[in-house]
């Protein structure tokens, strides 16, 4: 369970505060407090279920990005009997930002590609706070195109707030590598499973999201800017990103609605970073039920299916 609560949770956090007390107080023999303990606990649950059903846009970006939130290698390693990393695009270097390799979930083998953030300080630094350079989708469609070869499916899994902006990126090509990444995973002979695992943040998140099913987590956020550079762009005022966050419809409930995506995950009660375990097992139950659905489609369908699917999406149709 998380021990660090956002602005929002303070109610949540007073009440499981006092459970905890009384918890130490009961094991150190000094009172019965089960009675007391289980009340409080029925109200910890009921306060739970009250605030996240109200929450907004806005607090859903901010659950996205809670510092607790697992990470695509924790859920590899929750998922996976088996996996074996693969490092590198064979240009530059390895960008720790993008991981990937071979796994096998539930007997299925397959490929996995997936954004990683970092939780401290040096393992931050070391991933670049999950937004890749060039090399990193570089490496991306790399391991794609292994998997094509040896006709594994894929599975990519998006976190990020999006492609890094620094100069060093646009001098190596970001934007190239973006496009071609698209490019070769609409191409690919092989089913794609999809999953915004927290923030899929512009085209750093798309760059690895062509799949023929997309899927997120109940609080993730997908969208083409975060709420702060929407807000910084259209108000020069980077602290109204609630007020961005809540125009531009950047949940899984606006996604779904608008097709973006093709189903919401749900978390346990007060997000994925409360019960990491029993969200890694939904997530798989949710991915071995995708792969199965696009088990027996033809290499020329699934192509067909996708570049259909995402081309979809950028059709306007005028009202009369």
């Amino acid at each position: 369970m998380s021990d660090h609560y956002l602005e929002f949770e303070k109610p949540i956090a007073e009440v499981e505060q006092k459970i905890r007390e009384l918890q130490a107080a009961a094991a150190a023999g000094n009172l019965d407090a089960r009675d007391e303990i289980g009340r409080l606990e029925a109200k910890a649950v009921h306060l739970k279920q009250d605030i996240f059903s109200h929450i907004t846009r806005w607090q859903r970006v901010l659950l996205a990005r809670h510092p607790q939130r697992p990470y695509s290698l924790d859920y590899i390693g929750r998922m996976a009997e088996e996996w074996f990393e693969l490092h590198g695009d064979r240009l530059f270097r390895d960008d720790q930002a993008i991981v990937g390799g071979l796994a096998q979930i539930q007997g299925k083998r397959m490929m996995i590609v997936g954004q990683q953030k970092g939780r401290d300080t040096k393992e931050k630094l070391r991933r670049n706070f999950g937004q890749a350079h060039p090399e990193g989708y570089r490496k991306a469609y790399r391991l794609f195109q292994l998997a094509a070869k040896f006709h594994l499916p894929i599975l990519s899994l998006v976190d990020t707030q999006g492609a890094f902006p620094g100069d060093k990126a646009e001098e190596r090509g970001i934007a190239e590598a973006i496009a071609r990444s698209q490019f070769i995973m609409a191409r690919l002979p092989v089913p794609i499973v999809v999953v915004i695992l927290g923030e899929g943040g512009s085209g750093g998140a798309i760059a690895i999201a062509v799949g023929d099913r997309v899927m997120m987590l109940e609080h993730a956020y997908y969208s083409v800017i975060t709420p702060e550079g929407c807000a910084s762009i259209l108000w020069r005022d980077a602290g109204r990103a609630p007020e961005a966050a809540e125009a531009f419809k950047l949940s899984s409930a606006d996604c779904l609605e608008l097709g973006i995506v093709d189903k919401l995950i749900p978390e346990p009660l007060g997000g994925a970073h409360r019960n990491p375990d029993a969200m890694a097992e939904t997530l798989k139950r949710e991915i071995l039920s995708a792969f199965e659905d696009l088990e027996g489609i033809p290499p020329e369908s699934l192509i067909a299916q996708r570049s259909d699917k995402f081309a979809r999406m950028g059709r306007y149709a005028a009202t009369p």
